[in-house]
């Protein structure tokens, strides 16, 4: 049932967005077309409300021990201003969910919220104090995994401070070939587009301190912005042009929806959680989602140990692409075959791709047929259309 709003929504609202459920949050899933805001984000810049992303703040003596217990990658090589792409698995490896892991400014308290970001305008590595974290779950996540890591903790007899901090935050993604121009427009700090990728920083938006990364989920380059909530109308404003009234006659970006921000996932061959995985309805480890990378077996995260013996076994399907050869769309759920009615595997992911204007779609093949080029057929109401296996991006970024 929808009972989350971002703090955004009437801004929205007032645009004309049309709106769905996405985990529990109702958000927008266009403002104009999904086409037109696919191709200001892969042309120019368009700018995303992913209010519904969660927030969960961790801090303390052990709050590094406790994010390297839960997250697959390497917390400890994280330095203030650091982030990193990771899972989070369960006992047998198989992904929970997967997240960004952001090193806040040391001193930093978790429960602070957004407002410990206020005057912290200087250079994060003259901070002092505790470590501190802030790991973004996916929609409809944060309370499971803040139990999560709230449980760990006191089983473990780790000191260190959780706190669901979703409703402090309102986070924006500014994509494209020109986010770096509408973000260095929107800010006087000049560090901020010499940011390196996954790099963070705290800068100032329409004359409001936010964590600002050089992070995303386009393919394009681009940064995120997370910022208090009952300041997300200005910071909004300062790249759609609207200042939160719904006048968007000049806009600097594009506003986008949820569509878009699918469809360009979904070009990139980037994982969607509650679709393309899932631990009850799609349960698959990180090897499996083509995700080892984030795999640091040299720590002692949970599922650490299913997972090296996964990896000396191997494994029986892989997450790749498809790209349909005749006409007709792939959707979640369809059935791959070899062209003669056996099924080797489905689907996850489908759409028709606004860039390519071609069918394309993601999921789980058997690993005989998860090799580039391989010929299989995706079965579409009941038909078997003839498609070739792609290893994502289908696009050259």
């Amino acid at each position: 049932m929808t009972d989350r709003l971002s703090p955004l929504h009437e801004t929205h609202e007032a645009r004309g967005a049309t709106f769905t459920d996405f985990g529990g949050w109702q958000m927008p899933v266009e403002f104009d077309s999904i086409s037109e805001e696919h191709a200001a984000v892969r042309e120019s810049v368009g700018v995303f409300d992913v209010s519904h992303m969660g927030e969960v703040e961790v801090s303390g003596p052990d709050a590094t021990t406790l994010m390297d217990r839960l997250t697959t990658n390497d917390a400890t090589a994280l330095g203030p201003g650091d982030s990193q792409y990771a899972a989070i698995t369960d006992d047998e490896g198989v992904m929970l969910d997967d997240t960004v892991v952001y090193r806040l400014p040391d001193g930093v308290e978790a429960g602070s919220g957004a407002d410990a970001l206020a005057g912290m305008d200087r250079a994060l590595d003259a901070g002092d104090g505790d470590p501190a974290y802030l790991f973004v779950p996916n929609a409809g996540h944060d309370g499971q995994m803040t139990d999560r890591w709230t449980d760990y903790r006191d089983e473990t007899g780790l000191d260190a401070t959780v706190a669901n901090a979703t409703d402090d935050w309102a986070m924006l993604a500014v994509q494209g070939p020109d986010a770096a121009d509408a973000v260095d427009g929107a800010t006087p700090a000049d560090r901020v587009v010499g940011l390196s990728k996954f790099e963070a920083t705290v800068a100032a938006i329409a004359g409001v301190d936010g964590w600002v990364a050089r992070t995303g989920y386009t393919g394009e380059d681009g940064f995120e912005v997370m910022c208090p909530a009952d300041a997300a109308e200005g910071v909004w404003g300062a790249f759609a042009g609207d200042e939160g009234d719904g006048d968007a006659s000049a806009p600097t970006a594009q506003p986008c929806g949820l569509g878009a921000r699918d469809t360009l996932r979904t070009e990139m061959g980037y994982l969607l959680s509650g679709q393309d995985f899932d631990p009850d309805d799609e349960p698959r480890t990180p090897y499996e989602a083509r995700i080892g990378f984030v795999v640091k077996l040299d720590t002692e995260f949970v599922g650490r140990d299913a997972l090296e013996r996964q990896k000396e076994e191997g494994i029986d399907e892989r997450f790749v692409g498809v790209r349909l050869l005749e006409r007709g769309v792939p959707r979640h759920g369809y059935a791959v075959t070899d062209g003669d009615l056996t099924r080797v595997g489905h689907l996850t992911s489908g759409t028709m791709s606004p860039t390519l204007d071609e069918p394309i779609g993601l999921g789980y093949l058997h690993e005989s047929y998860a090799d580039p080029g391989t010929e299989v057929s995706v079965v579409v109401r009941g038909d078997e259309k003839r498609a070739e296996v792609v290893i994502p991006p289908f696009i050259d970024r």
